[in-house]
């Protein structure tokens, strides 16, 4: 039995995936295995990535699915002790999974996730470690105060192998039967907050998250806007609709005047400034914080949204 489970999705992106793929060969020495999940891919790719990588485990996924349901189609074929969740817009340039590993012989024993810590492509800091995610913190967020907050939370920003709360998305190792008994990641989400969901679910049942600074992986893409915006944001936002309020009906009220004056703000702030300077980036997020303003009170499901804009979008509506 393989050591670790790598899963990444990918879709019909091998020039985000190669490298990927390719820094994981090279500094990774303990025993895994690797599933990708080809998310919508042409044939043309998904023969050239089975001709190019004979060692990886292909899991074909030809229709809508978000993060959660993609991943878990692997997930659920894992042999691995550990599973190790990785975006493919990610390399590593040292034995980061090694490391990772090698965390948990240093940590408490109801430790269940140790996460590296994440760079930019830069070389900046992207992520170290996450704060608790409740309905204080959300209002910390729609403030634009909770940099600040984190800035002094004991949960981030730390040194060495230290105790944070939440995990992150784009590269976390885990233990595969904690994984299995939380049911996998919750398919509610399509997108967003679906890592948060899952390691505040790991906290309730006292366990915790774990990052090791000396694990340190590059994340290419994060924080970067396109196009899709207009289909993730409010996508994400009905994700959060659902982590904040489907266990506090009492917040959903507040939860709808928190979004509807956050968003309002953001949407008259970028159409001003795609007055002034005519830059596509303000459009499209003018477009993506308007959508929210339209949908996030109508009864569909973060998947059904998500498809229903993104297929408006490739036909240019």
């Amino acid at each position: 039995m393989p050591e670790v489970s790598i899963v990444i999705i990918s879709m019909n992106n091998l020039g985000n995936l190669y490298p990927c793929l390719d820094s994981i060969k090279e500094h990774t020495k303990i025993s895994y295995e690797t599933f990708v999940v080809a998310f919508l891919f042409s044939k043309e790719n998904l023969q050239r990535l089975k001709t190019d990588y004979p060692w990886v485990k292909i899991v074909e996924s030809n229709e809508f699915r978000g993060f959660s349901e993609n991943n878990n189609l692997a997930l659920r074929q894992a042999n691995g002790k550990f599973c190790f969740v990785v975006n493919d817009d990610t390399y590593m340039n040292h034995p980061c999974i090694d490391t990772l590993v090698e965390s948990f012989s240093y940590c408490p024993e109801n430790v269940a996730v140790v996460s590296p810590l994440v760079l930019n492509k830069d070389g900046s800091v992207q992520r170290n470690g996450k704060c608790k995610y409740n309905h204080f913190t959300y209002l910390l967020q729609v403030l634009k105060l909770k940099e600040l907050y984190n800035k002094h939370s004991r949960y981030t920003n730390q040194q060495g192998l230290y105790q944070t709360y939440n995990l992150s998305g784009a590269c976390f190792l885990i233990r595969t039967d904690v994984f299995k008994s939380m049911g996998w990641f919750d398919e509610r989400y399509y997108f967003c907050p679906e890592d948060i969901a899952l390691s505040t679910k790991i906290n309730k049942a006292g366990m915790m998250c774990y990052v090791n600074t000396d694990a340190v992986i590059t994340h290419t893409q994060g924080g970067t806007w396109s196009k899709i915006q207009k289909a993730t944001l409010p996508t994400a936002e009905k994700g959060n609709k659902i982590f904040y309020c489907d266990d506090s009906k009492w917040f959903l009220p507040i939860y709808y005047t928190l979004v509807y004056i956050h968003q309002m703000f953001a949407t008259m702030m970028h159409f001003i400034l795609y007055k002034y300077n005519h830059k596509e980036e303000h459009l499209v997020k003018y477009e993506a914080h308007f959508n929210v303003i339209k949908t996030i009170g109508n009864n569909e499901t973060p998947k059904q949204l998500f498809i229903r804009l993104y297929t408006s979008l490739k036909h240019g509506k």
